[in-house]
């Protein structure tokens, strides 16, 4: 079991995490996403990067964690977000990025699925598509296709994350937040144009600031620290079940904050994926409970008939 005051840190980073989207909407009111996302890095790497050591490993590893894991996944959320996706449904909609990680570690490191994710994928792709078909007037086709290509994005940075060992994650996080700045920066100028980046510079609002502000000292170098301490202390998979609460906070904030609210039919998407990716954490447990029964029962008539 957790300790107090580390379970106390595991609400913090879920909180943080959660709320961390609708924050997203509010610094895509004030700008640009591709600019935000340079922003983000360059106050999550500086002055950080200063201050604490290289992690050890290659620079390959390191370009790869921040080329996936940031720049690709959140180049992708913003856009998902600023085209029309709900912050409470991105919130929940990139968690799918547990079952493209086990797809690309199947595929990349030769795991093996069990029983317990292909079930937990079935159900959560099926809570996925009653989603992308019901739609609803607050979210976009293109928004729904664009989380999914953050999520796919976060998964193959997951698959890095493997090849890390065991380096400082805190120290990945600050030096790898070197490598996505410029090239946002180079989409920003593609995409949004230097009249649209100077008018948001020039026009800064105190909630474009807290934005930016949140966005790189609390969901990036606060909730991966705390993150890392909690992995460092317990089981990975213990520790992984917390995250099961991040689109919860992510729905509930959202909601209270943004007035988002889910159709019907989205209250059930959500509860497939929710379904389906706590199978995915405890199914192996429950299938277990069920076959050692009927294991038992099966060695039980055996001796009897032998006797």
């Amino acid at each position: 079991m957790m300790a107090p005051k580390d379970l106390l840190l595991a609400l913090v980073v879920i909180l943080a995490w959660g709320v961390n989207f609708v924050v997203i909407k509010v610094g895509l009111h004030g700008m640009p996403p591709m600019l935000l996302g340079a922003l983000r890095f360059v106050f999550a790497a500086v002055p950080a990067v200063f201050f604490v050591p290289r992690p050890k490993i290659s620079w390959r590893l390191l370009l790869l964690y921040g080329a996936t894991i940031q720049l690709g996944q959140f180049a992708f959320l913003f856009t998902a977000m600023a085209v029309g996706m709900p912050a409470g449904l991105a919130s929940l909609v990139l968690q799918s990025q547990a079952f493209f990680t086990l797809v690309f570690a199947t595929l990349f490191l030769g795991e093996r699925m069990r029983a317990q994710n292909l079930v937990g994928l079935a159900i959560a792709a099926a809570g996925l598509a009653v989603i992308a078909t019901d739609g609803g007037h607050a979210m976009t086709l293109a928004g729904f296709a664009l989380t999914i290509c953050a999520a796919a994005m976060w998964a193959l940075g997951n698959i890095v994350t493997k090849k890390l060992g065991q380096a400082e994650l805190v120290s990945v996080i600050v030096w790898a937040s070197l490598v996505p700045p410029v090239p946002f920066l180079l989409l920003s100028l593609g995409f949004e144009g230097p009249r649209q980046i100077v008018a948001a510079l020039g026009s800064l609002t105190l909630s474009s600031v807290f934005a930016v502000a949140y966005l790189a000292f609390v969901a990036t170098l606060l909730g991966y620290g705390l993150w890392s301490r909690l992995l460092s202390r317990y089981p990975a998979a213990q520790v992984a079940q917390l995250s099961l609460l991040v689109p919860i906070v992510g729905l509930a904030s959202s909601s209270l904050l943004l007035g988002e609210a889910l159709t019907r039919a989205q209250l059930a998407g959500a509860a497939l994926v929710m379904g389906g990716l706590g199978f995915n954490v405890f199914g192996g447990k429950l299938l277990r409970r069920r076959v050692t029964p009927s294991g038992s029962s099966r060695a039980a008539d055996s001796r009897r008939n032998s006797a």
